[in-house]
């Protein structure tokens, strides 16, 4: 088995659903949470504050500088994750397919380096 990274994108700017969509999403996401536990695949997941909320801490020879916001200046960002253990790539995408219905967002599929 494999570990994969499923990671929800957000685009800075983009309009804010409504509240009775942005219901939806978190009643369907919730759902296929449950679903993912009970297939037994569920590892970890969580949803991240916003791109401004963001700290960063770099090395610099002996010292740290830490900087307040995002890492990277773009406009899209990793917005929430899924850890998931599955078979192979092909699994992991058929829940990739679940997952970007439910959250109504791009999904990027990656597999953990073997440890």
């Amino acid at each position: 088995m494999t570990e994969y990274m499923l990671t929800v994108h957000g685009v800075e700017g983009a309009p804010t659903p409504s509240p009775e969509v942005r219901e939806r999403m978190f009643a369907d996401v919730g759902a296929f949470n449950k679903e993912a536990q009970e297939a037994g695949i569920w590892v970890f997941a969580g949803g991240l504050h916003p791109p401004h909320t963001a700290t960063v801490v770099r090395a610099e020879g002996d010292d740290f500088v830490v900087t307040d916001g995002p890492f990277s200046e773009a406009k899209e960002h990793v917005g929430g994750f899924w850890v998931f253990r599955v078979a192979d790539l092909d699994e992991a995408l058929r829940w990739a397919r679940k997952a970007t219905v439910a959250c109504q967002s791009p999904v990027e599929v990656r597999p953990f380096q073997a440890v």
